[in-house]
């Protein structure tokens, strides 16, 4: 750690009335938002620009967190959107050829702010009882009344809409592919694009490694805003439609339930976290808000056809409701801490979805195959219609 680390004092309220005292680290200031954890060892580049961690405060459980730097090519979006990062000590001096810049400079130069120095195991037990809440964490105001104040009056993240603050103003279209240690992410040829099946990315806070896995898995990639309508989506000619994750209340987004709800057996659909939760809305199921979410890159899911355990990458603070669903999807997958729904599969219809997160980024690789699961579909339903997922599944 170099000279004059750890000299200002910050503060972390929550709305309960806990308060940790800790150091400044990042940019100067003061931030809001829903407290919860991750609880992953790698990976903070991806966890800090992750549109899903809009509107929260975000506690890394992994106790060093900086040390292999910042770079480009890891970042997941084009800005940092957790509103406030909270650590047991930020690494100063990075070690690690990619970087190339610090995460302290990196929260500095994004205006995000950071707290170091708290004991981060008594933050974690303390939401895993009481449950996320908001909070404030803040290098200008150490009054901790007053910022347990400002906690309390802070807007619950229920009932808001964070998807219109992440999605993209204007369509576009996508064409890098995996990483590749000689050159970087790999660029498909515009002719190799022309001959390939056309998906339309609907955007409710896509990350940018969905966009790689499905141009990798053979996909033509066109990225529209969350707020697009089915007519306008259908009038594109998609071969296919993937709907992405992103943050915030998926009730809160009756546009999308609503255009979801159109789209239904016109294409093929692969929905995941957030995408996930609007097609069970748009089925006429129901979410509710988990106590204090699932935000890991070690949670261990199961394959209810084939019994196959896979550790997965989650974050997520809303559930599908599995008694709403009952007669409108099977169920596919199920978490194996607390048995919410992981996956859900179409009746009649040709869609897939799961909660967790199979690009990774950060993450175990363990549900890539299913981005190929998703092209074989588009490609037998192109055949056989709405039969195209009972096919699918005989092939597995």
């Amino acid at each position: 750690m170099k000279d004059g680390a750890r000299t200002k004092r910050a503060m972390l309220a929550l709305a309960d009335g806990r308060v940790f005292t800790g150091y400044a680290f990042g940019a100067v200031g003061e931030a809001v938002g829903e407290m919860v954890f991750n609880t992953a060892m790698t990976g903070y580049q991806e966890v800090l620009t992750d549109p899903s961690y809009c509107g929260q405060l975000v506690c890394m459980t992994y106790p060093e967190i900086g040390n292999v730097g910042v770079n480009e090519d890891d970042a997941e979006s084009a800005r940092i959107y957790v509103e406030g990062l909270i650590v047991k000590e930020c690494w100063r001096a990075p070690s690690n050829w990619r970087s190339r810049m610090s995460l302290d400079e990196y929260l500095e130069r994004s205006n995000v702010v950071g707290i170091e120095g708290i004991d981060t195991r008594a933050l974690v037990r303390h939401i895993r009882e009481h449950g996320a809440q908001q909070g404030v964490v803040s290098s200008i105001d150490l009054d901790p009344v007053s910022l347990v104040a400002k906690a309390k009056a802070a807007p619950s993240i229920v009932g808001c809409d964070l998807v219109r603050r992440v999605t993209c103003e204007a369509a576009y279209d996508w064409e890098l592919g995996e990483w590749e240690l000689a050159g970087g992410f790999k660029r498909v040829s515009p002719e190799e694009m022309r001959n390939r099946p056309r998906v339309i990315a609907i955007d409710y806070g896509i990350k940018r490694n969905i966009l790689r896995r499905l141009t990798a898995a053979g996909f033509r990639v066109r990225v529209v805003p969350a707020f697009a309508t089915a007519q306008e989506i259908l009038a594109q000619g998609p071969d296919a439609i993937f709907l992405s994750n992103g943050p915030g209340d998926p009730e809160a987004v009756d546009y999308a339930r609503d255009a979801v709800a159109a789209l239904l057996g016109k294409r093929p659909i692969f929905g995941i976290c957030l995408g996930h939760q609007i097609l069970a809305l748009a089925l006429g199921g129901k979410t509710y808000k988990l106590a204090f979410g699932h935000h890991g890159a070690n949670h261990p899911v199961l394959d209810l056809k084939t019994g196959r355990v896979e550790i997965t990458s989650q974050n997520h603070g809303f559930a599908a409701d599995e008694a709403s669903l009952r007669g409108l999807a099977e169920l596919s997958h199920v978490n194996l801490n607390d048995r919410t729904i992981e996956g859900l599969r179409g009746l009649g219809s040709p869609f897939f979805t799961v909660q967790y997160h199979p690009e990774a980024s950060p993450g175990p690789h363990d549900a890539d195959y299913l981005f190929r699961r998703f092209y074989r579909l588009t490609e037998l339903f192109a055949r056989y219609g709405a039969q195209a997922l009972e096919r699918l599944q005989s092939e597995q």
